[in-house]
């Protein structure tokens, strides 16, 4: 294969998990899986939440998808495993590290677009229930966030 088209292919596999994860945000974690969910929107203690066996319950059709398209040679299989595998770095990047400061290494940040995300998920986090959410992707931010963001500037 073509490394611009398994690039293309990695690239596609990032996009597609945008919509996957608002889908799967809205329809799964405030829907069926809140027990696993519920404890993010409400305060606990301590590091870990019930929240982050989401990050195995991605992880593994990612790693099958490498894993499988390694060994039979399926490269379009294993490109996108490793596009799934991007997006979940991503997602750890900008959730845990950048939005809920898990870790603190960047939490100073003025960039109008690390603003928005924090506005769009603080909204998304004024729910305390699994009902009556907004706000369920991750890295692309809707324009009333943005625009809320540039007023303030």
């Amino acid at each position: 294969m073509h490394w611009l088209l398994y690039l293309a292919i990695v690239i596609a596999a990032f996009a597609v998990m945008e919509a996957v994860t608002w889908l799967t945000h809205k329809y799964v974690m405030h829907g069926f899986l809140w027990t696993l969910h519920k404890d993010h929107h409400q305060k606990s203690d301590g590091f870990f939440e019930k929240n982050d066996a989401f990050f195995f319950i991605f992880a593994v059709p990612s790693f099958l998808a490498i894993l499988f398209g390694t060994i039979d040679k399926v490269y379009w299989l294993q490109a996108c495993g490793f596009g799934i595998m991007a997006y979940g770095f991503a997602y750890f990047l900008v959730h845990d590290v950048i939005i809920h400061q898990r870790f603190k290494w960047f939490s100073r940040s003025n960039n109008r677009y690390v603003k928005s995300i924090r506005w769009a998920h603080k909204m998304h986090h004024k729910h305390l229930n699994k009902e009556d959410g907004e706000s369920f992707g991750m890295l692309w931010v809707a324009k009333k966030y943005k625009l809320k963001v540039k007023s303030e500037a």
